[in-house]
């Protein structure tokens, strides 16, 4: 039995979700999210929760609830809180600047890096060394901070590069003489 996959996902206040085969479609606040789950698993509304339940007893229905579950929670809390992801930049002369939706970022490379924010995703720079990557879709959120991020990695000597906020970096001792 999935420990997740038991657990119905509440509907906020000012939060609805319409079932229809095997979509669930979320709307609230902050936009509509949808998300198609696999025949393994059954999909029902009832008296403000999702609850998500295995076709069988199979070891791929199994895998599917939990997963699902997950799934619907996301729509359910980017419709209602979004999701944010913080980058912290770190090195002498690395910053970052907004124009319009082209993040501008100075990394030590022989040119600056021009990085177009997609539309369903909002990037802000409140700081130069700090970027704010904002959305309703987890996993579109993580993925521009993933491809921000892999400009300049932090490298484990000086600790300079692009990291997520309160991420910790293992640091090497350099050379000896």
């Amino acid at each position: 039995m999935s420990r997740i996959g038991k657990k119905p996902v509440e509907l906020p206040a000012g939060v609805s979700a319409a079932v229809s085969g095997q979509t669930i479609e979320v709307k609230g606040p902050k936009g509509v999210r949808s998300f198609t789950a696999s025949d393994d698993v059954t999909l029902a509304v009832e008296d403000g929760k999702v609850v998500v339940s295995p076709r069988g007893k199979s070891k791929r229905a199994r895998q599917q609830w939990g997963m699902s579950r997950t799934m619907v929670a996301n729509c359910v809390t980017g419709v209602n809180e979004g999701f944010k992801k913080e980058l912290e930049i770190q090195g002498v002369g690395y910053r970052a600047q907004m124009q319009g939706n082209i993040l501008k970022l100075n990394l030590g490379l022989s040119h600056d890096v021009d990085y177009t924010s997609p539309s369903d995703v909002t990037v802000t720079a409140p700081k130069q060394t700090e970027i704010v990557v904002e959305g309703i879709d987890a996993q579109r959120v993580g993925q521009v901070a993933a491809n921000i991020r892999e400009w300049r990695k932090p490298e484990p000597y000086k600790g300079k590069g692009i990291r997520y906020k309160g991420e910790y970096i293992f640091r090497k001792e350099g050379k000896k003489k």
